[in-house]
């Protein structure tokens, strides 16, 4: 009987120490002389078992004869006494799982100097603890002036070449502070190509046997070599003046000479080589930069394309192997800059007809040259295996962390850098400290925020390319908004932007909701006659533009600036007594404004259910194009052009239409939708988030054509090269190519339309008219 009673209490003692379930069987034999009792014991939750468990439930399962009955009463009270015991120990584990969670509610409340728990303490569908306007007074009153002046004085440090000593220093301390402030900082660490001079064979100018100069300044990437060719004087480079009809200028074996401004200093180096050019030599025009001395010296690049371009569409990770590679972007001829001093030596010397007026600068003489003028340019720069560092922060979210915007900033110069870089990444800083402390303060933002320090920023977005090629594949699913912070303020005359459609909206509002210092306008007031005067085209060398363009991220960059005469960064000039006197020592002020503006998108981006990014804007876009292409075609039928009669734009029309119904319907979708309801949120987000990727065209290759974009990209694919190509049919620049034409057609046709179909959500949802 003992025996028998102290088995009861093991299997009792098992039963509450392993915290299982008991499921109890009482089976009478088929005999009828004995019952069969088993019991089984699992693990919380289970359903399911495995060969080992059947094992041990077999050790468990036994049998005994009828005639010990009353035993089997007293077993039955001990194990009914146990499931009571185990109810009531479940009732108090549950009675302080509630205490916790209440606790946990209440700290959310708490001050500023009370610890806020993590992510995973919170419930996900909580609303913030603080409302929208709140946050925003909050995030404004925390953006401080004396600790942005502070942190200029500190980063502002001379020779911060990529790669250098001094910018590995400035990431450890950007990687120390993201530590100090809990971002889980992390580096991403390439190995790149850069380009630099030879300080024992410096760079040379010559015209006919004189020397013109040895500029220290150069353009990175530049074929190396000697060429000699008569020089040709192209205005700015731009096509249109290349290509002129009036003057016809013959660049074949040329060396030609062009100031810099209106275009990229890699355009124009394309320009002259796809003309037969074998060498550019670019100078700034004192129209142009008024406030630079006659032997400031211009820094740049010549790749038109972003990243390393030895190894074009992919990652330069230290562990990837490539044969030999160039982009296609690397022009493939010698390219250096001179000051405006050497550029008035060549035009002195000059001869052939005066240049046409609208390519006259503030020169007293400007010739286009004559077949005796020789120049020879001389390049040799050495071409560097560089180690390279992007250094990263998060604040992450509590409802959906793996989405996030992010914050970017270039921390790299070839010269001073102080409006370029240094003040974005203070206030890559400021920002970053502000949004940490926000949260401590009970902010709980859905999703998260990324804080991202590039380098090589002057050798043509280097470090930001290298990241987004590295992570292409996935990037576009998970980051939702890039905002740059490079070259946020180089003036106080006016303010301008460049963005996706998708944020027009979200930077409107916002620029409405910043006030000007001193007054009660708007930033938008203040600086804008409407919004459109505000936003100009996003350029290839924008730190936002390879994420735009490459990865299809909205992406949105903005500043301050002075007036287009008075243009500085990539000189000299570009430290803090130039920029002090262009603001009238407005730095630290405008800077301020800068960091609202930046914070506020970002803050909104990571705050609403719904993410606030416009489809509808694209619409607007969308039409532009299709209007001019069909405008284009309607002209050619007009002209009776060969094959033309045989070219329908129904159906790019039809895609067109697609679009702004998908869009139009998602705005209805998102007015129906209970915003308490996550995962239809989430659906509704994930809708969005591919509205920009889907228009990276996926007909050509990501190594040929890194700017797969089809509205804001470079390269064949785009709706701009189509209306450019009917363009020059009507002038008779060029011949029509019938298979091209539909070529180009089709593929901008379906680009839209998948665009279309993916925004409109299920596949039963779908508007397919084509």
């Amino acid at each position: 009987m003992a025996g028998t009673f102290d088995q009861a209490k093991m299997k009792f003692s098992r039963i509450v120490n392993s915290r299982s379930y008991t499921r109890f069987n009482q089976s009478q034999n088929p005999d009828g002389e004995s019952s069969h009792v088993e019991v089984k014991l699992a693990v919380d939750g289970e359903e399911e078992m495995d060969g080992t468990e059947q094992e041990h439930v077999q050790r468990d399962t036994y049998t005994r004869s009828s005639r010990s009955r009353p035993w089997n009463k007293l077993r039955i009270l001990v194990w009914v006494g146990g499931v009571l015991a185990i109810f009531c120990v479940g009732l108090l584990i549950g009675y302080s799982v509630q205490r916790k969670s209440e606790s946990a509610s209440v700290s959310a409340s708490c001050p500023p100097g009370d610890v806020i728990p993590d992510a995973e303490n919170f419930p996900p569908n909580d609303p913030p603890s603080l409302d929208w306007s709140d946050l925003v007074a909050l995030l404004n009153d925390k953006v401080s002036s004396k600790a942005i002046a502070e942190k200029l004085s500190t980063y502002s440090q001379n020779d911060r070449k990529a790669g250098s000593s001094v910018d590995n220093k400035l990431a450890d301390d950007i990687y120390n502070i993201f530590t100090q402030l809990n971002m889980d900082p992390w580096v991403d660490e390439h190995y790149v190509k850069l380009q630099f001079p030879n300080s024992s064979n410096p760079n040379k100018v010559l015209f006919g046997e004189v020397e013109i100069g040895s500029p220290k300044a150069f353009l990175a990437y530049s074929e190396t070599g000697r060429q000699e060719g008569r020089v040709v004087y192209a205005n700015y480079g731009e096509l249109s003046d290349l290509q002129n009809k009036e003057y016809r200028l013959n660049l074949n074996g040329s060396v030609v000479l062009m100031r810099a401004g209106k275009i990229s200093m890699a355009q124009k180096v394309m320009n002259a080589a796809k003309m037969g050019a074998v060498a550019a030599l670019i100078y700034p025009d004192p129209a142009d930069y008024e406030s630079m001395s006659s032997d400031s010296e211009l820094y740049g690049h010549v790749h038109l394309g972003s990243g390393d371009p030895y190894t074009p569409g992919f990652p330069s990770f230290n562990h990837t192997q490539f044969p030999p590679a160039k982009s296609s972007g690397l022009p493939g001829i010698l390219a250096q800059t001179i000051t405006a001093n050497m550029a008035i030596s060549i035009f002195k010397q000059m001869g052939g007809e005066d240049a046409p007026k609208n390519f006259c600068g503030d020169f007293s003489s400007y010739k286009l040259g004559s077949e005796s003028d020789k120049v020879t340019v001389a390049v040799n720069n050495n071409l560097a295996d560089t180690k390279i560092h992007n250094v990263f922060g998060v604040v992450k979210g509590y409802v959906d962390p793996d989405r996030y915007v992010v914050i970017g900033a270039q921390r790299d110069s070839l010269t001073s850098g102080y409006a370029k870089s240094t003040v974005g990444t203070t206030l890559l800083l400021e920002l970053a400290r502000v949004f940490t402390e926000l949260k401590k303060d009970g902010f709980r933002p859905k999703r998260s925020v990324v804080f991202a320090s590039w380098t090589a920023g002057d050798f043509g977005n280097v470090g930001v390319t290298e990241w987004l090629e590295g992570y292409w594949s996935s990037l576009d699913r998970k980051a939702f908004t890039y905002i740059s912070l490079d070259g946020v303020v180089t003036g106080a005359e006016s303010f301008r932007a460049s963005a996706s459609p998708l944020l027009h909206t979200l930077l409107k509002k916002t620029l409405e909701k910043v006030k000007s210092p001193g007054s009660n306008s708007s930033l938008l007031q203040h600086y804008g006659h409407g919004f459109s005067s505000v936003l100009t085209p996003m350029q290839m060398n924008d730190g936002a533009y390879p994420v735009l363009a490459f990865s299809g991220i909205p992406s949105v960059s903005f500043s301050f600036v002075s007036s287009p005469d008075k243009l500085f960064l990539g000189t000299n000039l570009d430290e803090k007594q130039h920029l002090d006197r262009m603001t009238n020592n407005k730095v630290v002020e405008l800077s301020v404004l800068a960091a609202q503006v930046a914070g506020q998108m970002a803050l909104r981006l990571v705050h609403d259910h719904i993410l606030k990014l416009d489809v509808t804007k694209y619409s607007n876009v969308i039409t532009q194009h299709v209007s001019a292409i069909i405008k284009r075609v309607d002209a050619l039928k007009n002209d009776k052009v060969d094959e033309i009669e045989s070219l329908s734009t129904k159906w790019l029309n039809a895609a067109k239409s697609s679009y702004g119904r998908a869009a139009a319907s998602l705005n209805i979708d998102i007015g129906n939708t209970d915003l308490d309801d996550m995962e239809m949120c989430r659906i509704i987000n994930n809708r969005i988030m591919k509205v920009e990727h889907n228009f990276l065209s996926p007909y050509v290759s990501l190594r040929d054509v890194p700017f797969r974009h089809i509205l804001f990209g470079n390269g064949w694919q785009t709706a701009t090269d189509l209306e450019k190509y009917l363009g020059d049919v009507e002038e008779n620049k060029t011949s029509l190519n019938m298979d091209e034409v539909l070529n180009k057609f089709a593929l901008l046709t379906w680009t839209i339309q998948g665009c279309a179909n993916d925004l409109a959500g299920d596949i039963w949802a779908l508007d397919n008219e084509i």
